[in-house]
């Protein structure tokens, strides 16, 4: 009983127009989903993925009309973006620089070649080379040229101030392997221990920085909501289980519809959940056309009149 890696990770925007054009242009995803939050239905669930919408490659956003966030320990502090090779992170150096989106130089990070970079509103991402490794699905409408194009998620880094909780949930809960710890080349070097899931890489890793001397973050825009861990449709059972053995505060049982879910926050107070790959995003739209209507799950249908003129268009 293991989790496989990534399913996707959801951050938060206070501008979903500029959101949108700054992940399917500047960026070159697909929109393979645009939705509503289902607790909130003011607001949208942006999900941004690969070409077919593949569990692993979806990154999300909720609209919420906040502040920017005020960073610190106790928060998930970076999200790996994997391309396959030097040349793929040299395109992105330039295309970056192109969209005036200031980045730093590329370099070698736990041993995988980095380029580290913002998004407008302060949402920290990298573009890591994971060497091919693994499928990839590309958007043929993207505007990136397929071999450069964004192969999926990983790894996601956390910041904690202290790991032995974490470790403990991490590996004892969460069923993680520990896996390798290495010091970042920083101003002021950071400890960080990495965790691996399923068959390991850069998509089935979470890395843990443990930085004591931070205050606990404030979440606002530009800040992360939770991370998703996969698992195969048949293990969803095993897993509530699980929390309930382990007698957790957790969320029980939740049908995203796309997706089931359970929510759990491990000791430092950030929200992991578990998701299952299917149904998947063609459940309610064709392939072909995913992302390109406001789809709402079967219990929101009724309410869709009021849920669109409360949105504003993207």
């Amino acid at each position: 009983m293991q989790l496989h890696g990534i399913h996707h990770l959801t951050a938060v925007t206070a501008n979903a127009s500029g959101n949108h054009d700054f992940y399917t242009r500047a960026l070159g995803m697909r929109l393979v989903k645009k939705t509503v939050n289902q607790d909130d239905t003011s607001a949208y669930h942006l999900f941004y993925a690969d070409g077919q919408g593949s569990p692993g490659t979806d990154l999300t956003f909720f609209d919420w009309p906040v502040e920017r966030e005020t960073r610190g320990t106790h928060s998930i502090t970076r999200t790996g973006l994997r391309v396959a090779g030097r040349e793929a992170l040299e395109h992105w150096a330039a295309r970056l620089a192109e969209h005036k989106i200031a980045a730093q130089p590329i370099r070698t990070l736990d041993g995988r070649l980095t380029l580290e970079f913002e998004d407008p509103e302060g949402q920290r991402l990298a573009l890591v080379d994971d060497g091919g490794a693994g499928e990839a699905h590309a958007w043929t409408r993207s505007p990136v040229p397929p071999a450069m194009q964004i192969r999926g998620l990983g790894p996601i880094t956390m910041s904690v101030p202290d790991l032995r909780r974490t470790d403990a949930f991490a590996t004892e809960v969460m069923a993680m392997r520990r896996g390798r710890r290495y010091e970042t080349d920083d101003a002021k070097p950071v400890q960080v221990q990495v965790y691996e899931m399923g068959e390991g890489g850069p998509a089935a890793e979470l890395h843990v920085r443990v930085e004591p001397h931070l205050p606990p973050h404030r979440p606002g825009a530009g800040s992360v909501h939770h991370v998703a861990f996969r698992i195969p449709d048949e293990a969803y059972g095993a897993w509530v289980d699980r929390f309930n053995q382990f007698r957790l505060r957790s969320s029980g049982p939740v049908d995203r519809y796309y997706f089931r879910s359970l929510y759990v926050r491990e000791p430092g107070g950030i929200l992991f959940e578990i998701a299952t790959d299917g149904p998947g995003f063609a459940a309610d739209e064709p392939q072909e056309s995913l992302g390109e209507r406001l789809a709402l799950p079967p219990f929101l249908e009724p309410k869709r009149a009021e849920i669109e003129r409360d949105l504003k268009p993207l």
